[in-house]
């Protein structure tokens, strides 16, 4: 059986929260999760900044302006 790449793993991972019956035990773990993602996110940009990513690369993973990745980022580096 092949291994599930990573996108594949986070996917299942994330659609497995569908299934918690209580929806206060699920909005604490999406809760949860997300405070968890958005400490990732930060420190992965302040690595990229770090090792050379501009903030027009690094909007571009977004779909933005560099004006607006610096915006949303600028806290974070």
């Amino acid at each position: 059986m092949p291994k599930a790449t990573p996108p594949r793993r986070i996917a299942k991972a994330v659609a497995s929260l569908g299934e918690i019956a209580d929806p206060m035990t699920r909005l604490e773990a999406v809760r949860s999760i997300r405070d968890a993602l958005e400490a990732l996110e930060a420190r992965t940009v302040r690595e990229a900044r770090s090792g050379g990513a501009t903030w027009s690369d690094i909007g571009a993973v977004y779909g933005v302006s560099k004006q607006a990745a610096q915006q949303r980022f600028r806290k974070s580096v």
